[in-house]
């Protein structure tokens, strides 16, 4: 019989700007995600460490200082005992959510009592795609629209394919995410879950301690000014997406005996979870078939659920979930404290940074259940659905 699995605590880094000006430019992937895994321990010693029996951790590009056998590399700089395991896991964006739920089933199954998942993404160290060699027989045989290679040209199809997601309703849904999240930090609602770290820059050292995407100032009359970012006349702008974000995620899951054993409170209690596949060039209705799924699972409605929070790497994207499920893109349950389009979103690392806001918010505003969900690269999505035990 499958045992109950809980999500225990989640961190992250500030969120920097890939690339040569970007508080993380000179910092390793793997040493952002160690950051993550030591205050992940640190917050939490009630668990031992020897406790922990794998630690998986996610990348999207899996090379260079995010490369090898990442979990087990950075379960050992991070100073785990050497009898803890670990492994990597690529599933592009929902890869640290694709970690938590590979050590889900490991603690369902008793393999294990304790894991961490997590994600790292340095994209000024490794741009999407630079190291990918596609498969030519994609485009000779027509198995995909060659736009799906590009996200933002799947996000402009979303546009062609639901016209009425305009680009006026993307730049509105774009300075919600900012005001939102700048609302979040001005309120100390992110010192939960955001771990300073000490970084190496052009100007010696410093403390990377804030998210560089944060543009509070952002108005509609300043994103309508914007040039399209991937066609000409198009609608998806660097205003009203996700920016190219370094970043790291680390999160504790556990199942209830061994909680109930080392007397450490949970925040929720994974309920399921989906992932679902979708034509490749329009990647970003992912998640509308991934939530109905796993609402289906529980045998719950999108009424029941009390809290989302829906990954934002294009404005479109979110809305078509919004259109299609029937939720407000004003509504308060969906991200409340706003989301990528402010934060950025660092591809693998991001799924933890949901749970982690989730549990926050579910335990701030009440509730019951909450959904994270995220589309996905190549025609895929995601969601898993939370039960709030705090």
């Amino acid at each position: 019989m499958a045992r109950d699995v809980y999500f225990v605590d989640g961190v992250r880094t500030p969120f920097g700007k890939a690339g040569p000006k970007g508080q993380f430019w000179r910092t390793r992937a793997d040493d952002m995600a160690v950051k993550a895994v030591r205050e992940l321990l640190r917050r939490n010693p009630g668990i031992p460490p020897d406790r922990i029996g794998d630690v998986i951790f996610a990348a999207t590009a899996q090379v260079g200082d995010q490369g090898l056998t990442l979990g087990r590399d950075v379960g050992l700089l991070a100073g785990l005992p050497e009898s803890v395991p670990g492994f990597a896991v690529d599933r592009m964006c929902a890869g640290a959510l694709t970690a938590v739920t590979a050590a889900a089933g490991e603690i369902a199954l008793g393999a294990v009592d304790v894991a961490v998942a997590g994600g790292v993404e340095h994209m000024g160290h490794h741009a999407m795609g630079a190291e990918v060699e596609f498969n030519p027989r994609f485009l000779t045989e027509r198995l995909i629209d060659e736009s799906a290679a590009v996200m933002g040209q799947t996000a402009e199809n979303l546009h062609d394919s639901f016209p009425a997601i305009t680009k006026e309703r993307a730049d509105a849904f774009a300075v919600q995410s900012q005001q939102r999240a700048a609302e979040a930090w001005a309120n100390g609602v992110m010192k939960e879950t955001v771990v300073p770290m000490a970084v190496f820059t052009d100007d010696g050292w410093k403390v990377a301690e804030r998210d560089e995407f944060l543009r509070p100032e952002t108005s509609p009359e300043g994103l309508a000014a914007l040039k399209p970012a991937f066609r000409p006349g198009g609608r998806v702008t660097a205003g009203n997406s996700a920016g190219l974000t370094d970043g790291a995620t680390a999160g504790l899951l556990a199942s209830g005996e061994a909680l109930e054993e080392l007397g450490v409170a949970p925040k929720l209690r994974l309920v399921g979870f989906a992932y679902a596949g979708v034509p490749p060039h329009l990647m970003g209705i992912g998640p509308v078939p991934a939530t109905k799924r796993v609402l289906e699972q529980a045998g719950l409605t999108i009424d029941d659920v009390d809290l989302f929070e829906l990954n934002e790497p294009f404005a479109v994207q979110v809305l078509t979930w919004c259109d299609e499920l029937g939720v407000a893109a004003d509504d308060p349950r969906l991200n409340p404290y706003g989301g990528a389009i402010a934060f950025g979103h660092p591809l693998a690392a991001t799924g933890v940074r949901l749970v982690a806001q989730l549990a926050y918010g579910l335990r701030e505003r009440g509730g019951r259940y909450g959904l994270t969900a995220l589309c996905i690269g190549m025609g895929m999505g995601c969601a898993v659905l939370w039960e709030n035990v705090q």
